[in-house]
C-alpha cells in the first residue's frame, strides 16, 4: 500500500472501534530465518508486511533459500511464506552484497547467521542503516571466530568471512534482544555451549521461535543458554499481531476522552508486557485477555480506555523493554501528565537519533519538551498542530500521526512514507478509528 511523503493528519474528537493490526515484526524475521536453517518447509501465515520484514526474505533468498508467497483465502490477510529450509550451516554464498534496507534487525540476525558460513558475505543499508554502528555484535562474532571488517565507526557495510564457530560466554554490556539473537543464532551452529547474559532481561522471540521450530534452549536466571548443532525442522506457524504496532492506536484511544479501541489477535509475550504496564501507570484504562497460543507465543486481545492521564519517570530498567514505543508514549504524555525518560540512549542509534528528531518534532507541534543526554523530558501541554518531520524513522512518522489526532490543528507529517517499513496500512487503519 502506498503513502505519500507528507501527510496530513487532522484533529479527532475521539476514536474507537476493532482493530487488527499486522503480524508481529520482531516475530517474523525470526521465523524466517530459522525457517532456512530448518529441514523441510516451513508455512508461515500472517507474516509481516513491512519493508524491514521484505529484507530479510530477499537476502535469503540470495543466499540460496526458496522463498514463495501464495495467496491466503482469508479475505484482508497477507499472502502465506512458504520457506525450504537448508539445514544448518547450508545457505550459499550470494552473487552480490546482501541489501538490508533500512532493517537494523535483519542485519544484525542475518551476521549471526552467515557468520558461521565458509564464505564471505557483504551486507548494506540504506543511508539510514549505514550510519548506525554494529560494533555490539561485531565483538562476540569476532570471538567466536568469525573475520568481520567494517566501514569506520563500525558502521555497515559489514564484510563477513565466516568460519568453523565456537560457543562463548558472552555478557551484554546494553541489553538488546537484537544483540542477544545475534548471537544464539550464531551458537546454534557453533560447536558448544553458547551463553548468554543480560543485565535487564529483553524480549524472548528467539528463545520461543527457536523452540517452535524444533530446538532446546535454557534460562537460568538472568542467562539464556543453548548448544549448537541442533537441528531444526520446519513448522506451520501464526505470526501474532504486533504490539508495537498496536501502542499507536492504543494512545490515540487514552489520550482522547470518550474514546475505546480493542486491538484482537494480538501478541501477549510477557517480555512485551511493560507496554501494557506503563499505560496503566500513565492512568489508562487497559484490560489484556490471552485467548490462544501460537508457537508458544501468547495470543489475545487488548482493550484501551481513555483515563485521567498522570505523570510518569521511567528510568534505565524500563527502556529495554519498551524502547520501541518511547516515541507515541511521549505524545502521549503531551495530553496529560507529562513524560521523564532516561537510560534511552539507545534511541540515538536507531533509524534516526530518535530522541532529537522526537523532541524537535513535538516542539514543532506545541510541545514543551527537553532533549536530554539519554532521553527526553516531555510537560503536559496539548499540542497545537504544524509540521514534523519524521526524518524516515517509521515509528516517529506514525508518533506524529497520533499527535496530529491529539493536537487542536492540522499535522503535516514530512517522510510520512516511512511507515510502510513496519505498518503499510497505517494511515487507513488509523483513519478507520476515527469516532
Amino acid at each position: 500500500m502506498h503513502i505519500a511523503h507528507q501527510v496530513i493528519v487532522q484533529p479527532a474528537r475521539r476514536v474507537g472501534g476493532t482493530l487488527r493490526v499486522p503480524g508481529d515484526k520482531s516475530i517474523s524475521h525470526r521465523y524466517a530465518l530459522f525457517a532456512a536453517l530448518a529441514l523441510g518447509r516451513s508455512t508461515i501465515h500472517h507474516y509481516a508486511p513491512g519493508g524491514d520484514c521484505a529484507s530479510t526474505l530477499h537476502c535469503l533468498a540470495a543466499l540460496g533459500v526458496s522463498v514463495r508467497r501464495v495467496a491466503s483465502d482469508t479475505p484482508g490477510e497477507p499472502p502465506i511464506l512458504m520457506i525450504d529450509g537448508v539445514g544448518l550451516r547450508g545457505l550459499h554464498a550470494s552473487s552480490r552484497p546482501l541489501d538490508c534496507g533500512n532493517s537494523g534487525s535483519t542485519m544484525r540476525m542475518l551476521t549471526g547467521v552467515v557468520a558461521a558460513h565458509s564464505f564471505s558475505s557483504t551486507l548494506t543499508g540504506d543511508r539510514s542503516l549505514s550510519r548506525r554502528p554494529m560494533r555490539r555484535i561485531i565483538g562476540p562474532l569476532q570471538r567466536m571466530g568469525a573475520v568481520i571488517q567494517a566501514a569506520p565507526g563500525d558502521c555497515p557495510p559489514l564484510t563477513i568471512t565466516g568460519a568453523a564457530l565456537t560457543g562463548i560466554d558472552f555478557v551484554a554490556d546494553v541489553p538488546s534482544a537484537q544483540v542477544k539473537s545475534a548471537v544464539l543464532l550464531a551458537g546454534l551452529q557453533a560447536a558448544g555451549r553458547t551463553r548468554v547474559t543480560e543485565s535487564t532481561p529483553t524480549r524472548d522471540h528467539t528463545e520461543r521461535a527457536l523452540m517452535a521450530f524444533g530446538g532446546t534452549v535454557d534460562r537460568v536466571g538472568a542467562r539464556v543458554e543453548l548448544e549448537g548443532g541442533q537441528p531444526l525442522r520446519g513448522c506451520v506457524a501464526r505470526v501474532p499481531g504486533d504490539l508495537s504496532s498496536a501502542a499507536f492506536a492504543a494512545v490515540a484511544a487514552a489520550a482522547l476522552p470518550g474514546s475505546a479501541v480493542t486491538i484482537e489477535g494480538v501478541g501477549l509475550n510477557p517480555s512485551r508486557w511493560a507496554l501494557l504496564d506503563v499505560l496503566r501507570r500513565f492512568g489508562v484504562d487497559v484490560e489484556a485477555e490471552q485467548t490462544d497460543e501460537w508457537q508458544h507465543e501468547p495470543v489475545g486481545r487488548i482493550q484501551i480506555r481513555a483515563g485521567q492521564l498522570r505523570s510518569l519517570e521511567l528510568g534505565p530498567d524500563m527502556v529495554p523493554s519498551i524502547i520501541d514505543e518511547l516515541p507515541v508514549l511521549a505524545v502521549l504524555a503531551t495530553a496529560g501528565g507529562g513524560l521523564r525518560v532516561t537510560g534511552a540512549s539507545e534511541l540515538r542509534v536507531k533509524e534516526s537519533d530518535r530522541i532529537t528528531a522526537l523532541v524537535t518534532g513535538l516542539r514543532a507541534l506545541g510541545a514543551d519538551a527537553d532533549e536530554l543526554p539519554d532521553g527526553f523530558h516531555i510537560r503536559a501541554r496539548r499540542l497545537a498542530g504544524g509540521t514534523a518531520d519524521a526524518h524516515d524513522d517509521h515509528r516517529l512518522a506514525m508518533a506524529f500521526a497520533v499527535a496530529g489526532l491529539t493536537a487542536t490543528g492540522a499535522v503535516t507529517i514530512e517522510g510520512a512514507d516511512a511507515a510502510a517499513v513496519s505498518y503499510p496500512s497505517f494511515f487507513s487503519d488509523l483513519d478507520r478509528l476515527r469516532a
